[in-house]
């Protein structure tokens, strides 16, 4: 890789990253402890992951139990599943939280498809966006003197092979969520 667009490869990078993790929270037909990645409970005032309050595990198939390390904060975390909308109600023993995972059906993992796709353009426009950011670099560099008109040529394919690469990891990634979601 070019020294000129070794600066660009990061900011890629940690796109194709950040929608990689984005989309495990896409609900599957099987629980997955990352649906509750997002779901934040208010704790002494602070809003703190579900995960560094309480222990997560899956118990059978469409079963998930959550208990927390204090159980005044069984309320709190029912209230804060609830707000985060997604799509299960929490039935609470008092010291511990059940979610039953109702079967999705067909309907539903269309729509979550539909979803994920349009994450997917979102996170497409993201790298398209550093490829203009680059080229602008690029450009002014020439405008400058900086570059020379062939160099400027060269360094513009790469760039496109960048971009080309991180796009294809994104289609990779949304492919194999779109078999999950369809198949489980």
């Amino acid at each position: 890789m070019d020294s000129e667009l070794k600066g660009y490869q990061g900011p890629l990078d940690h796109a194709v990253e950040f929608f990689r993790k984005d989309i495990q929270s896409l609900r599957t037909g099987r629980p997955s402890l990352s649906l509750f990645e997002n779901v934040k409970v208010s704790y002494y005032g602070n809003m703190t992951p579900l995960d560094k309050i309480a222990t997560l595990n899956i118990v059978e198939n469409r079963i998930v139990t959550i208990t927390p390390w204090e159980i005044k904060l069984v309320p709190e975390i029912e209230k804060a599943i609830m707000a985060a909308n997604m799509g299960f109600t929490p039935q609470s023993d008092g010291k511990m939280i059940r979610i039953v995972m109702p079967a999705m059906t067909e309907d539903r993992r269309k729509e979550l498809v539909k979803h994920l796709k349009k994450m997917a353009e979102e996170a497409k426009i993201g790298l398209r966006n550093i490829r203009k950011e680059a080229n602008d670099d690029l450009k002014k560099k020439k405008a400058e003197g900086l570059i020379p008109e062939d160099r400027l040529k060269k360094l513009q394919d790469e760039l496109q092979k960048m971009i080309d690469q991180s796009v294809a990891k994104v289609d990779d990634f949304t492919h194999k969520k779109e078999q999950e979601i369809l198949t489980t």
